[in-house]
């Protein structure tokens, strides 16, 4: 039951690969499970018929194996299938009647002993045995007198182990079994593989002699490709003969006998002139263009006849024979006129070997000779005819025009160019350069934006010479360069600007904007101030990129820190210069500053480096400040006051750190902070002002002039808060008194704004409190007026004024008393005038 399930296992696998449900290894395994089955039934004494089968599964599956790549499994199956043989061979000559069956089982025995051991040939093949194959494969050779018909087959299978022994560069493993193939095909003409593979097999044996070491076995090589050539002339066995033959530095004379062999026999065109080309290669030039000269007799009705006159000229100009080169290529073209043109294929090749040789003597500086060349390629071409080759040609003859300083004919070249191919940056790029040469700045600049715009969108359809990403920048890196050394600026800042805006490369690009910056600046300098503006949002444009290139360049391998940081550096310091030039315009100069502090942070945080952010936030915050107290509108003021709040902020943490760098004792920027600050949030009306000068108030080392910026500021609009103002002011006036010697004209000038703040002018009807409080400031003025001479008199004078006023204004409302207070007062300041005093008394 086992074994006829096996058995149908085994058909079913041999029915469905050939309706391709399974594949070659999925068929291998349904063998494998099949035949180990049928071996596993197989009892003491297997009748003929199970053996044959067994044989035959055996085989099958060891074959299968084999064909999968997975020989090491077949080897197993292999060895039972030549088991079974034996057995079966034993079993055949039990039941014999005579000699004559005894033949006839051992023929039978010895096919399935052939097929087996071919298999075991392939198997240890496979594996990489070399001596196991070439053990099964003689034993097989052996058995070939009884079995003739097996000769092809064991020819082709040696031939295919030479074939891969040679992929695998096993050179004198290949020569084994290539030598044993054409020897095995020798055996029995009857069933041999025939002359032509015969043939093929011996010149992949000259081929794997040749490159083993062709000196070494030259001879073998030179015999072996004979003998193909004798079995079946092929141009592959010619051409290999000829070129063993230049290999070894045989004569011309030896190479002309083997060129002649095949003279007389039907080859085609491309084998002619690969031979001539090999020829030429190898230096035999006598016999190559003798050879060239003979070839186009036999193809003159030929369409293809082209190809000979044009592989002589490329080897006219290989060997320097240009003037016999020329002849050729003018031949071509007088019959390009007489109806002999050149297919379309071998036209192009022909334009390319003119460009070439142009190209050549246009590297040269042979300018004139170069046109020549274009000229003979502009000859193919009809008038009127648009083509964008054609534009190339003109643009590259434009080139030699110019160098020629033939200006006018360059001129037309590139107008022709411009017809072709208006849409091409190569055609701009060339109007650009006559634009240049003529000093025509504003045609140059226009140039220059239409090679800009053009960069942005690479052509799709340019020649076979493909432009790739970089071709864009590359010229306009050209134009820039062109521009310099022609001293015109304004055209080289444009090409640099749209440059900026194409290059990836990191350095490139940074290379682009310190020449930008340069150039703009020495421009602006020449400039008078009406000019300066638009140059001078340019410069803010270059640095801004230059901070956007320097952040994305993070991502960039090539661009190391260390280049970053010198970069970063370079383009700080000259946004800092900048800021400082520009002090008569202060938007511009705040963001100089800005850009500046932002540049930095791409800058280790030394001390210099924290000292430069910190001093470009407190200017940035500086000038927002100043702008925002000219008159602009509400909206504007508050977003002015809003940004200089933020550069605060920011300047602040920096502040904190630097000072752990060192002693800042004397550095004003707390001072600094603190009144920017104050003035922003009181013109912000910020809730948390009052907050910000409880720590002032609490500052034990304040200053005066601090204290009366703050009471000046607090009063000043949009903000209004006397409260503060009056505090500052009374704070000053406290320090000020407690001087060793009281400065009478600071002091004044405090008092005076005390008053004026706390006794407004024009009020009469005042708090009694108010008016004592301010009494208190009369009296403290008297006392320093009594005490020194240096009080100002005008000061004196408006403090009797103001008394007395108040007198007078406390008289008409009926408070007498309070009013001869107040004029009494003011009469004991008359006393401490000087010139003026009987002016009023």
């Amino acid at each position: 039951q086992v074994e006829e399930s096996a058995i149908s296992l085994w058909n079913w696998a041999v029915t469905k690969h050939v309706g391709s449900v399974v594949n070659d290894e999925q068929r291998a395994k349904l063998r494998f499970v099949a035949c180990r089955l049928v071996c596993l039934c197989e009892g003491s004494d297997p009748p003929e018929g199970t053996i044959r089968r067994q044989i035959l599964m055996s085989m099958k599956t060891g074959k299968g194996w084999i064909d999968i790549g997975k020989a090491d499994l077949a080897d197993g199956f292999l060895e039972i299938a030549v088991s079974s043989i034996e057995k079966l061979y034993a079993k055949l000559l039990k039941g014999s009647d005579g000699q004559a069956d005894i033949h006839v089982h051992k023929a039978d025995v010895e096919k399935h002993l052939f097929k087996v051991l071919s298999y075991q040939a392939e198997s240890v093949f496979a594996q990489g045995d070399f001596q196991k194959a070439v053990m099964c494969v003689q034993r097989c050779k052996d058995m070939l007198m009884k079995l003739p018909k097996e000769t092809c087959y064991l020819s082709i299978l040696c031939y295919n182990f030479g074939v891969e022994t040679y992929e695998w560069k096993r050179y004198e493993q290949s020569s084994f079994w290539l030598s044993q193939s054409y020897d095995i095909g020798k055996m029995d003409t009857k069933y041999s593989v025939g002359k032509e593979m015969q043939a093929k097999v011996l010149r992949l044996l000259a081929t794997a002699y040749f490159e083993w070491d062709c000196n070494l076995y030259l001879d073998k090589a030179l015999k072996a490709i004979s003998l193909a050539n004798q079995e079946n002339l092929h141009p592959a066995g010619v051409f290999l003969k000829v070129k063993i033959l230049l290999r070894s530095g045989a004569s011309d004379e030896d190479i002309n006998s083997a060129v002649a062999e095949f003279l007389h026999h039907e080859m085609s065109l491309d084998f002619y002139l690969n031979t001539a080309k090999l020829l030429l290669e190898h230096g035999r030039e006598s016999v190559g263009f003798d050879f060239l000269k003979s070839v186009p007799e036999r193809f003159e009705s030929s369409p293809d006849l082209g190809k000979i006159t044009l592989l002589h000229i490329e080897f006219l100009l290989q060997s320097k024979r240009e003037l016999l080169a020329k002849q050729k290529v003018e031949e071509i073209i007088i019959g390009h006129y007489t109806g002999k043109q050149l297919l379309p294929e071998a036209l192009n090749r022909l334009h390319i070997i003119l460009w070439d040789r142009a190209a050549k003597h246009y590297e040269e500086k042979s300018y004139s000779e170069a046109l020549h060349w274009y000229n003979y390629s502009v000859s193919f071409y009809t008038p009127g005819q648009i083509d964008q080759n054609l534009a190339k040609l003109q643009r590259n003859m434009a080139s030699c025009y110019l160098h020629l300083k033939q200006v006018d004919k360059a001129k037309e070249a590139v107008k022709e160019a411009e017809r072709c191919d208006p849409n091409s940056i190569f055609t701009k790029f060339s109007v650009y350069k006559i634009a240049v040469m003529e000093k025509d700045t504003d045609k140059a600049v226009e140039a220059v934006i239409e090679m800009g715009k053009l960069a942005e969108k690479p052509s799709q359809h340019e020649d076979k010479l493909r432009v790739d990403e970089n071709t864009g920048t590359n010229l306009l890196s050209l134009a820039a360069q062109i521009a310099l050394e022609n001293e015109q600026q304004v055209v080289a800042i444009k090409a640099l600007e749209y440059l900026s805006e194409h290059l990836q490369d990191c350095r490139q690009l940074f290379a682009a904007l310190k020449c930008l910056v340069r150039l703009t600046l020495s421009k602006v300098m020449a400039e008078n101030e009406e000019k300066r503006d638009e140059d001078i949002n340019s410069m803010l444009t270059y640095l801004t990129l230059a901070h956007k290139r320097l952040a994305e360049s993070f991502a960039e391998e090539k661009f190391t820190g260390d280049v970053r940081i010198l970069e970063a550096h370079w383009f700080r310091k000259v946004a800092w210069n900048l800021a400082v030039q520009f002090r008569g315009c202060p938007e511009k100069m705040r963001d100089f500053f800005l850009l500046s502090f932002k540049l930095s942070q791409f800058c280790p945080s030394d001390k210099a480096v924290l000292i430069a952010q910190k001093t470009c936030l407190l200017m940035a915050a500086a000038i927002d400040l100043e702008m925002g107290r000219q008159q602009v509108t509400p909206s504007t003021q508050m977003e002015l006051f809003t940004q200089a709040l933020q550069h605060l902020q920011a300047c602040k943490e920096i502040w904190k750190i630097l000072k752990l760098t060192g002693d800042f004792a004397k550095d004003p920027t707390d001072t600094l902070l603190l009144l920017y600050e104050f003035e922003a949030r009181s013109k912000l009306n910020d809730p948390t002002l009052h907050n910000l000068m409880e720590s002032v108030w609490e500052q034990p080392q304040i200053e005066v002039k601090t204290l009366e910026i703050i009471a000046s500021l607090a009063m000043e609009s949009p903000a209004r808060y006397p409260m503060l103002c009056k505090k500052a002011l009374k704070s000053a006036l406290n320090l000020h008194r407690k001087q060793t010697v009281i400065d009478a004209v600071k002091f004044s000038k405090c008092l005076h704004s005390l008053i004026n703040l706390s006794l407004p002018t024009g009020l009469t009807d005042l708090d009694p409190c108010v008016l004592q409080e301010v009494w208190d400031y009369f009296e403290d003025a008297l006392s320093v007026v009594s005490s020194t001479d240096a009080y100002p008199e005008m000061e004196i004078l408006w403090l009797m004024t103001r008394a007395w006023n108040t007198g007078i204004f406390q008289y008409t409302i009926g408070k007498y008393k309070e009013a001869e207070q107040w004029c009494g007062l003011g009469m004991r300041f008359l006393n401490h005038l000087g010139s003026l005093k009987k002016s009023y008394e």
